[in-house]
């Protein structure tokens, strides 16, 4: 990808900040629907109306936008980008060489981001469609529940065509829903302006400190700032200028909604919320039904930036080795724009599943971040390791640890109570992804460990031999193979065997491709190495962490450039076909390994292992995670033999 075409992406301007409403707010941008009625459900008594507990917890709501998205996120985080990108594994590659421990802090704050998209769906569309009742009382939570879902099926259906379409209208509407967030509540804040005390962080450390229950209270004051992640993973869609700029809109309309919220709450104190959602009272009674249809589209575009979050995170994972090879779709030519139909799959299931387990939206708020305080303190822990890298003074490195560890800590110390109430449905979704990723990463390492090696020298003359051997049938005129040998001198045992033994291969040219993902973004290198003239070839591809790995159409893009430079020569060797300059086939060889029974070792790595390839069998195959043509593929089984048996009580009798 050319820097033009990045550039002008993330150069501020009109177009830029547009795109940046439409994907990056949408999660932190409709917490107003259910922030207020969360933290009036969590007080002394549940759902009364209580000018402490109002005052205090909007200031504490401004203080944590102030201190988490603004001085954290917009200010700090951004400038860890790895090539203009961010989100935690863009992090995690820029800090890894710190310590192998670093792959375990990103495995987790990983995992509950993905878990984080499964219940943010629900929860937005639940909180715009149930504004609905104030419309319709009659309206039962059943009609209500069986909307949702509709609504977020066909969200995930329309995944398939990509969201290029979609994209164009989410920043007009977005501008349009914070407008609307910031008229409501400068309405309400004329009409009641001492809630502007609020703005005083007193009344937030006196609602902590005096309120009985007080600090418990975080758990829900938290939900303001969940989509600040969001913000960072989506760095590379707008650049750092159009998030710094759209979010002193954002934040303004934000503040003015939430103090519009509480300056309604201040006007009715002393009364009980019954049922009645703190967001649509600010609406006057004509507005309501142009209100909740602006909120649930707001929602939908909130949930389709977390779905595509999604998507680019397990792509990401993918390329360092903490996900299985699955297949991703590319369904426009817009740089970004991913589609991984088994995450797609996993993610409606897993958002119908929360919908109807939970039912209301006030239900789903309990089980509502816990996950994301996690990615939150990870993505803290990488942020330090990289200020350590930049070689920032270290008084200020302690100095952002220190604060953002109590910060956050607080959160998710708070949010621990969340467990029992559905809290435990987001850890079991995190550490479910937590277990994948670390049998990925293990058996990707134990893999690597027993691969046998050898030197590709002393097998090049027998691979000229076999080339010319015209008493064995012609396997194919070019026979590609795919090796994970980094130095370009060796080369697995099993090719080799694959090769000579088990069946001879002869072919008139041999080619040894090596995928290299690196740490930047969109590096697209490569570079040929002639091992034996006319007969033996390596090509070393270095592809960044989120480019896609078509090895089919790149390798044709290499031999094209060997013919062009006359480096090598692919017409076809049989005489009546050269005569005709036919180009000769070619052939790729895919070594599949699996679990030999001939093994006999240590416990843990036995249950990886055994989990690697159970979990093996429900995805497709390596050819098609490289994007290799069918017709042209051979795959070949070769047994992983950890550590043969040694002792064998066999005896012999007469």
């Amino acid at each position: 990808m050319s820097s033009d075409t990045k550039h002008s992406h993330t150069a501020i301007s009109g177009a830029g900040l547009l795109i940046a409403l439409g994907i990056i707010y949408g999660d932190i941008g409709t917490s107003p629907l259910y922030v207020m009625s969360s933290i009036l459900k969590s007080g002394r008594v549940p759902d009364l109306i209580d000018a402490h507990l109002v005052l205090g917890g909007i200031s504490c709501v401004i203080w944590t936008l102030t201190l988490q998205t603004t001085v954290k996120y917009v200010l700090l985080t951004l400038n860890a980008d790895n090539n203009g990108e961010g989100g935690i594994f863009s992090l995690y590659a820029l800090v890894r060489r710190r310590g192998t421990w670093l792959s375990a802090v990103a495995i987790i704050g990983g995992s509950a981001l993905l878990a984080d998209g499964v219940i943010t769906p629900p929860i937005s569309v639940s909180s715009a469609v149930e504004g609905l009742k104030n419309v319709f009382p009659t309206l039962t939570q059943d009609i209500v529940v069986y909307i949702v879902i509709g609504i977020i099926a066909g969200l995930f259906l329309l995944q398939s065509f990509g969201t290029q379409i979609v994209g164009k209208a989410f920043g007009p509407i977005m501008f349009l829903w914070f407008t609307m967030l910031g008229v409501l509540g400068t309405s309400w804040i004329i009409q009641n302006p001492v809630i502007l005390k609020a703005i005083n962080p007193y009344y937030a450390y006196d609602l902590l400190v005096r309120y009985p229950g007080g600090f418990w209270l975080l758990g829900s004051v938290f939900l303001c700032t969940t989509g600040a992640e969001a913000l960072y993973s989506d760095l590379g869609h707008c650049g750092k200028g159009n998030i710094r700029i759209s979010w002193t809109f954002v934040k303004t309309t934000l503040l003015l909604n939430y103090l519009g919220q509480g300056a309604w709450l201040l006007a009715h104190q002393g009364q009980m919320l019954n049922g009645k959602n703190p967001f649509y009272a600010l609406m006057p009674q004509w507005f309501l039904l142009i209100g909740i249809s602006v909120a649930t589209i707001a929602a939908i575009i909130a949930s389709q930036a977390l779905i595509t979050g999604s998507f680019t995170l397990v792509a990401e994972a993918i390329r360092l080795n903490m996900w299985p090879k699955v297949k991703l779709n590319y369904p426009t030519d817009v740089k970004g724009q991913l589609f991984v139909p088994s995450m797609n799959r996993l993610l409606l299931l897993g958002c119908i599943g929360v919908v109807l387990y939970f039912r209301e939206s006030t239900n789903m708020e309990a089980a509502y971040g816990l996950a994301i305080t996690l990615t939150m303190l990870m993505t803290t822990v990488l942020l330090t390791m990289w200020l350590k890298m930049k070689k920032v003074a270290l008084p200020l490195i302690i100095l952002f640890a220190v604060v953002y560890g109590i910060i956050e800590g607080s959160f998710l110390i708070a949010n621990m109570i969340k467990f029992p109430h559905g809290g435990w449905v987001s850890l079991a979704i995190g550490g479910t992804l937590v277990a994948v990723m670390y049998v990925w990463l293990k058996a990707f390492y134990i893999k690597r460990r027993l691969t046998e090696f050898v030197r590709l020298e002393p097998y090049v003359d027998a691979l000229k031999q076999l080339s010319d051997d015209d008493s064995i049938p012609k396997y194919s005129t070019h026979l590609v193979f795919l090796t994970s040998a980094e130095r370009s001198t060796e080369i697995e045992q099993k090719i080799i065997y694959s090769i000579f033994q088990k069946r001879p291969k002869r072919a008139d040219i041999y080619w040894f491709i090596h995928v290299d993902t690196t740490d930047e973004p969109y590096t697209m290198e490569y570079k040929v190495t002639e091992v034996a003239k006319d007969d033996v070839f390596r090509i070393n591809f270095r592809l960044g962490f989120r480019v896609q790995q078509r090895i089919n159409l790149y390798f044709r893009k290499v031999i094209e450039d060997l013919v062009r430079n006359k480096e090598v020569d692919i017409t076809s060797r049989y005489e009546s076909l050269s005569k005709q300059h036919v180009t000769g086939d070619f052939r790729f060889v895919v070594l599949e390994k699996f679990l030999s029974i001939e093994n006999d070792f240590p416990t843990v790595e036995k249950l990886v292992m055994q989990a690697y390839f159970y979990i093996r069998q429900f995805i497709a195959s390596e050819d098609q995670y490289f994007g290799l043509d069918t017709s042209s593929v051979k795959v070949e089984k070769v047994p992983l033999v950890i550590a043969p048996v040694r002792e064998v009580a066999l005896k012999r009798i007469k």
